[in-house]
């Protein structure tokens, strides 16, 4: 389109200058000619009901917005308001420095294990405990701007060690948690890829009955299965599980000892490197806490 502005209009013959009456009068007759035609088409202020002209609505139009169905808007976080989560971060990293401590013997239920472990890392030292208190702060978050109450059995460095597997159970069981999770990364064989969740197995020994939460402990499982690999993309675990993701243990204190619903995950292999580098990543690290997350939520909201 070409554009003829004021530098290019073409010249015009000379009029006679007009004298300033004129020029007044000419502004003021279209002024008064508009307002007369607006005034008989509107109506003057007190016409009609309350003030506004007769058929003409007073109220400004409606947004789409403001009809939109509340089905458009985002969850609300008050529905998981009420609603606790006890996220327990595998390990401690000052353990090797408390041998003594963790590997005293504590009542699993169904038998004695060791108060804790120091847990694995990669080959290039980075700590499983570095790791699973690294994504639980993550989880934490995540869960906590969804209205949920977060309680951490340990916070990297307090206590100081530990706590014992027995006492990381206890903790869900007294806040009286709606579900629980035990962060973990594996050491398992190079070559040895993907992550799996553990569910706790019907046992009815010793101190151990874990009958009420097996049903409600593997929903969970399978909701933060589903999610977790979404988010990750990391892959389903290739040497435990049968492809399935999900093992079922009943040697593990930390679930036998739970009176609600728990379950443990293997985010990967710290031993593959391939695996290793996903565990290390911090960009990754918060995908695995997303995943995670959502599968919590997911649960919570049944």
């Amino acid at each position: 389109m070409s554009y003829v502005g004021p530098d290019f209009d073409p010249p015009q013959p000379r009029r006679p200058r007009r004298g300033p009456l004129t020029v007044a009068l000419a502004a003021l007759v279209p002024g008064a000619l508009i307002g007369w035609f607006v005034y008989e088409a509107v109506g003057s202020p007190g016409d009609g009901p309350g003030g506004a002209a007769a058929g003409v609505s007073s109220s400004a139009p409606t947004s789409p917005a403001a009809t939109s169905s509340n089905d458009d808007k985002p969850p609300n976080p008050s529905s998981l308001r009420g609603k606790v989560v006890v996220i327990d971060p595998g390990h401690n990293v000052t353990n090797f420095q408390h041998t003594a401590q963790i590997n005293r013997k504590v009542n699993i239920g169904t038998n004695w294990k060791e108060c804790d472990t120091t847990g694995t890392s990669t080959n290039a030292g980075y700590s499983e405990a570095q790791f699973t208190t690294d994504v639980s702060h993550r989880l934490k978050a995540l869960l906590e701007k969804q209205g949920v109450t977060v309680k951490l059995t340990h916070d990297g460095d307090s206590p100081s060690w530990g706590p014992c597997v027995d006492q990381r159970a206890r903790i869900g069981n007294d806040a009286h948690a709606d579900a629980a999770i035990s962060l973990h990364a594996d050491g398992a064989a190079a070559g040895d890829r993907g992550f799996h969740v553990i569910l706790p197995a019907s046992v009815h020994a010793g101190t151990a009955d874990t009958r009420a939460i097996v049903a409600p402990s593997a929903a969970l499982g399978r909701s933060i299965k589903g999610d977790y690999l979404r988010a990750t993309g990391e892959q389903l675990s290739n040497y435990v599980g049968d492809g399935t993701g999900l093992v079922t243990r009943k040697d593990l204190g930390g679930l036998n000892l739970s009176t609600v619903p728990k379950v443990f995950i293997e985010c990967g292999n710290m031993r593959d490197s391939k695996d290793a580098a996903l565990l290390t990543n911090g960009a990754w690290r918060q995908k695995a806490a997303q995943g995670i997350s959502e599968g919590i939520v997911s649960f919570l909201r049944g």
